[in-house]
Parts: structure tokens; C-alpha cells; sequence
């Protein structure tokens, strides 16, 4: 079994997704406009069900290489969004994935500080070289969101992926190790030097 440990910021926490997080997951990903940018369509009930069921499944998968995390406001323990890192299977890369947070939100405007915080975890306790994100090329403010987490421009990758039945154009965005960990903020050093601890 491989548990993430929280990982704390500024205005936002991570953790490992619960069975009581199913009314919030299921929200995301059966709402029409939450969806509309995702790289996978819009769910029923029963397949958002079936999808989060894999998500709670992940830490029992070895070697584990997706993680789908419940993002908190601090000092609270209900889920408001998610956040994913996708572990690739060859060299030291991963994805950020996933990264949606339900209207009204207290951590709105701060969604780039899960994917900080998901690096800190990679670049450090992971090991990991080079993360990447992408988003649709169409949602021109995802740009500002991948700028704040440490991303930098990349290329655009045509048709990658079909939805609503169109394919879409993604713009990607990339940061390598040595680059992005001396600019982390202190909590993100807590995290790239390992000392986040599982909880209790």
C-alpha cells in the first residue's frame, strides 16, 4: 500500500481520497460545465461511481503511478476540487492531471498551489525530473494558473483528445527539477525534503 502523506500550502491542502468523498466527486464529474474543459466526457452517475471507485483504489496498486488527490481548504477536511499526478512509465516524468474545484470554492483562485504542492511531492519524495500539464487551447485562463505553479510553455499537441465529439488542440507546459525546486516556498521545501508525514 502506498498512502501520499498531506501535503499543506498556503491556502489549500491535499489527501488521499476517502469513500466519503463520493457526493463531491460525483458533482465534478456528472456537471456539465465543470466537465467542459476535462479530457474525458461529462460521467453518469454510474460511471462517475465506477471512476471513483479506481481513484480509492490507487494506493493498493504497485507500482503505484496515479495518484487522485481531494483538495481542502485549510483547517477543514471536506473535499472541494481534485488534483492528479499521473506517474509515467518510462524515465523520471509525470503529469499533473485533474485539476477541478467545485463553484464557490474557498481555495478559488489558488488551484496552481495543488499543483505546486503535487510537485514539491514528485520532485522530492518521487524523485521524479520532469513534470508536465496540459489544457485545452481553448481555455485561455488555464495559461495563468500553469505560469503560477512553475510551468513553463511548451508546444501544442493537435486533436490530442475527443470530447463532446470535437477533438481538441492542448497546450502543454513543463518543469524539470533543477529549475523549479530553488524557486519552492517553504512549505513546498517541507515537501521536497520529506518531511510530510502520513497522517495517523
Amino acid at each position: 500500500m502506498t498512502h501520499l502523506p498531506e501535503l499543506h500550502g498556503e491556502h489549500l491542502w491535499l489527501r488521499e481520497m476517502r469513500a466519503t468523498d463520493l457526493a463531491p466527486f460525483e458533482r465534478i464529474h456528472t456537471h456539465r460545465l465543470l466537465t467542459r474543459f476535462l479530457g474525458v466526457d461529462r460521467m453518469d452517475t454510474r460511471q462517475a461511481e465506477q471512476a471513483f471507485a479506481r481513484c480509492l483504489s490507487q494506493p493498493y496498486v504497485q507500482p503505484r503511478r496515479k495518484h487522485t488527490m481531494a483538495v481542502c481548504a485549510p483547517g477543514e477536511d471536506a473535499m472541494v476540487g481534485t488534483m492528479g499526478l499521473l506517474v509515467e512509465e518510462y524515465g523520471r516524468n509525470a503529469m499533473l492531471t485533474s485539476l477541478v474545484l467545485l463553484p464557490g470554492a474557498p481555495v478559488s483562485g489558488h488551484g496552481h498551489e495543488a499543483g505546486r504542492l503535487l510537485m514539491a511531492y514528485g520532485f522530492g519524495r518521487l524523485g521524479l525530473h520532469r513534470i508536465w500539464a496540459g489544457h485545452r487551447a481553448d481555455h485561455a485562463r488555464m495559461r495563468d494558473v500553469m505560469l503560477a505553479a512553475g510551468l513553463r510553455p511548451e508546444a501544442t499537441l493537435r486533436q490530442l483528445f475527443n470530447t463532446q465529439g470535437v477533438w481538441h488542440d492542448v497546450a502543454t507546459y513543463a518543469a524539470v527539477a533543477p529549475e523549479w525546486i530553488p524557486q519552492a516556498s517553504a512549505a513546498e521545501r517541507h515537501i521536497l525534503d520529506g518531511d510530510a508525514l502520513l497522517p495517523a
